[in-house]
């Protein structure tokens, strides 16, 4: 039986939005920096082989690859609730 404190702090609709939020300005406010390959496809320069595009990744010398929650999750090793709150502040 689960009880309130077991419960996600985060409403489906509010996941679903976090996943689609566009990695570039995000990334750009970690400070990280980026190469345009055209398409609007960038690579992470502090990363390399990871391309993003709008709110997907792919990491190709890892074959990795997701939307914005799994980029701070996989790449920058946060977990879901970091990532969350992390993806929260960046946004505003």
């Amino acid at each position: 039986m689960s009880t309130p404190s077991d419960k996600c702090p985060w409403s489906k609709q509010q996941i679903r939005t976090a996943r689609r939020i566009h990695l570039k300005p995000l990334l750009e406010r970690k400070g990280m920096t980026f190469h345009e390959t055209g398409g609007d496809n960038y690579r992470v320069r502090e990363y390399p082989g990871l391309v993003i595009r709008y709110h997907y990744w792919h990491w190709f010398d890892y074959d990795k690859k997701g939307n914005t929650i799994d980029f701070f999750t996989m790449v920058l090793g946060l977990t879901f609730a970091d990532a969350m709150r992390e993806i929260e502040a960046l946004s505003h």
